[in-house]
């Protein structure tokens, strides 16, 4: 301690290092070592398992996020917000799902977008569609709980977005959010600036120093953000599986019917988990009697609600629209997990 004190700067970092899910994964697997030593083996084996089962799908989604990143892609999602408002509705919802945006970058994204006069139900599809799915996403998704699964996901995104969409539209022509922005508009969440709307992308990235820079960084920051979460994610599930008995989650989740579906909806909304760590954990919580339909819901609910996309959402928008975001997205979830249920 006393060496600690003499260098305030390692006290720093090791304090910064407890906050990381790394940290907590040490932690929860030294619970298990100290409290079950019988079963800590097999709780080790089958995270490392599960993570070695989806480490193809990390490295192509890396790889993808990267590219996408290093070419500029992310200029052509602005394309969405031109021309008339139907077609930017439609459009708006489907590059929500493909946009490679962080948290941060959405929200100068958005600001720009409403403050050149965007209209709010194209905005409201983005924003809807957009915390659901992107590329990683999609693939992590697949590698926990199936291609099915991963396409119903993304086909859910996109239809939320569409649903928020057009709600919006029918709303403002009845004189509804009239003035949806904020008088003072919050900055960027991180310090990182927003996606340049008038960048060209350049597919072949590599001709450019200043790009293949980009995806080197890009490469290694997105490889350890994955594995950190997803490592954390599959400790969770392993714990789960071997610890939470299955009939108390078929009790709450499983089971056909609307109740388990709107009850894993209003659950996961507040109980957001990182959209990497949401499908390994559900594959657990499926394993254990949860219906594909309420973890459809609680993946869709969880998403839409997380921190990062309602402060984004708040910190620009009047409370009123805040409040339809939220409608929206739940409501929108309910709907994902009937119809994925169908399915």
């Amino acid at each position: 301690m006393a060496e600690l004190t003499q260098h305030p700067g390692k006290a720093k970092t090791l304090g910064n290092w407890l906050k990381t899910p790394w940290a907590l994964s040490f932690a929860l697997l030294a619970g298990a070592a100290t409290l079950d030593p019988g079963n800590f083996r097999s709780v080790v084996e089958f995270t490392l398992a599960a993570l070695g089962s989806t480490a193809r799908y990390i490295l192509f989604a890396v790889v993808l996020l990267a590219y996408l990143k290093a070419t500029g892609a992310e200029a052509m999602v602005a394309r969405a917000f031109e021309g008339r408002e139907t077609r930017m509705i439609l459009l708006a919802a489907l590059f929500g799902g493909l946009a490679p945006f962080c948290s941060c970058e959405v929200i100068p994204f958005i600001a720009g977008l409403l403050a050149l006069g965007a209209p709010l139900s194209a905005v409201m599809a983005f924003w809807l569609s957009s915390p659901l799915i992107d590329p990683p996403t999609l693939l992590i998704t697949a590698g926990a709980l199936g291609w099915p699964f991963a396409i119903g996901k993304a086909v859910a995104a996109v239809a939320l977005g569409l649903f928020g969409g057009f709600a919006i539209k029918l709303l403002r022509r009845q004189g509804v959010f009239t003035n949806p922005l904020r008088k003072q508009q919050s900055k960027g969440c991180c310090g990182c600036g927003g996606p340049k709307l008038d960048t060209k992308p350049n597919w072949r990235f590599w001709t450019e120093a200043e790009r293949r820079v980009k995806f080197r960084e890009e490469f290694v920051s997105n490889g350890l953000f994955l594995l950190k979460w997803l490592a954390l994610a599959y400790v969770l599930e392993s714990l789960l599986v071997h610890y939470v008995p299955a009939e108390v989650i078929a009790g709450l989740v499983g089971g056909e019917g609307v109740l388990p579906i709107a009850t894993a909806a209003l659950v996961g909304m507040p109980a957001y988990l990182n959209s990497y760590v949401a499908p390994p954990l559900l594959a657990g919580l499926m394993e254990q009697g949860m219906s594909a339909g309420a973890a459809m819901a609680f993946m869709v609910a969880g998403a839409v609600s997380s921190v990062p996309a309602m402060a984004a959402v708040w910190s620009l928008v009047r409370p009123q629209v805040f409040a339809a975001y939220l409608g929206l997205g739940v409501s929108g979830a309910i709907l994902s997990g009937i119809l994925f249920q169908l399915i």
